[in-house]
């Protein structure tokens, strides 16, 4: 996907503003996630979300999205990704069945500035192995959020989501794969900008996270190899090996006083403080 080269800094009522459109994806995520059952359509889920993006004034980062550079322009407000998709699948008739593992990523956009998060879930009761995929990339997520402390550089959360990939990783039968074609990214005023952010690296490398910076951390983790194959549709990315894979995104932004989910309700008060991370005082 194109990317917006400079890397755009927000001042307080600016991310505040982020806020807005991070807790009207919040909203979405969790209605999807309880409307969940067999017999449910992807298509299904896209109603919700539109139905929610209206009901808050908001618009969706994701509708036509790519069409001013020429691509294919995307038809629905939700990605809806199941089983070996990864990610940018576009829902419609497809009957979700229980034992899917169903990633869903959604975009809102408020006053112009953008939300973006995804939630991997399980149709019914999970398999054991797809259960510690799903919990492994939510962990990889957070872990690699913790890291974003003002400071530091895109590098330290790169090897941070890799750690716990790897720690993860120790306690299946083979290590995940983690998905390099697509990374986490700049977020603002568009939902793709500079700088890119890698689900693997090396610590004290790539762009210093300053005051002000907002990004979305997203790893995509799969049951085997990380090679992908882009369908004939354009945007639906599947697993080369045709292996499960899960999807968890936040947008996030970075404060001197430390860090805020913006895509979470209790803007990720719960997950950082049990990781020792001060919550920005934005978020007060």
């Amino acid at each position: 996907m194109a990317l917006i080269e400079r890397i755009e800094f927000k001042r307080p009522d600016q991310i505040r503003l982020m806020r807005r459109a991070g807790l009207v994806v919040a909203d979405a995520l969790q209605a999807m996630g309880e409307a969940l059952r067999p017999g449910l359509t992807t298509g299904d889920l896209d109603a919700i979300g539109r139905d929610l993006l209206a009901a808050n004034g908001a618009t969706s980062s994701f509708l036509d999205y790519g069409a001013e550079w020429g691509f294919t322009p995307y038809p629905a407000v939700v990605c809806v990704s199941v089983n070996e998709e990864i990610v940018h699948g576009i829902p419609g008739a497809r009957v979700l069945e229980a034992g899917d593992v169903v990633s869903v990523d959604f975009g809102a956009i408020v006053e112009g500035w953008h939300g973006d998060a995804a939630r991997t879930f399980v149709v019914g009761e999970p398999a054991a192995q797809d259960a510690a995929l799903v919990e492994a990339t939510r962990r990889a997520m957070w872990d690699g959020i913790a890291a974003a402390h003002h400071g530091k550089r895109v590098g330290d959360v790169s090897a941070a989501i890799e750690r716990s990939i790897t720690g993860s990783g120790r306690h299946v039968e083979r290590p995940y794969g983690i998905v390099r074609d697509y990374t986490g990214h700049g977020i603002g005023t568009q939902m793709h900008m500079a700088p890119d952010v890698p689900n693997y690296g090396r610590a004290g490398r790539g762009a210093k996270l300053a005051a002000g910076l907002c990004i979305a951390i997203e790893p995509m983790l799969t049951l085997g190899t990380e090679q992908t194959v882009t369908l004939d549709d354009d945007w639906t990315v599947v697993t080369a090996d045709s292996s499960r894979a899960a999807h968890w995104e936040n947008t996030i932004a970075v404060t001197p006083s430390g860090i805020w989910v913006l895509t979470e309700h209790d803007g990720g008060r719960a997950e950082l403080e049990a990781r020792g991370v001060p919550v920005s005082d934005l978020a007060d």
